[in-house]
């Protein structure tokens, strides 16, 4: 049993058929599919605001006078 099985729910996947191993998603499956894939595109997505680093100011070092 496997792949090349057309009885068992593998082979069935495999062939892209349906039968009693492999029964075809009812409506409510259907339905609570559609349901959960509005709720992900209504919501809107979180933006981060990108801000840049600044370069640390160098330090100065005075020279002494001779």
């Amino acid at each position: 049993m496997g792949r090349g099985d057309q009885r068992s729910k593998k082979g069935k996947m495999i062939a892209g058929s349906y039968g009693v191993n492999r029964p075809r998603p009812s409506a409510v499956a259907k339905a609570k599919a559609a349901k959960a894939l509005l709720e992900v595109v209504e919501k809107p997505a979180k933006v981060k605001k990108v801000v840049a680093n600044k370069p640390a100011a160098k330090k100065t070092v005075k020279k002494k006078e001779a």
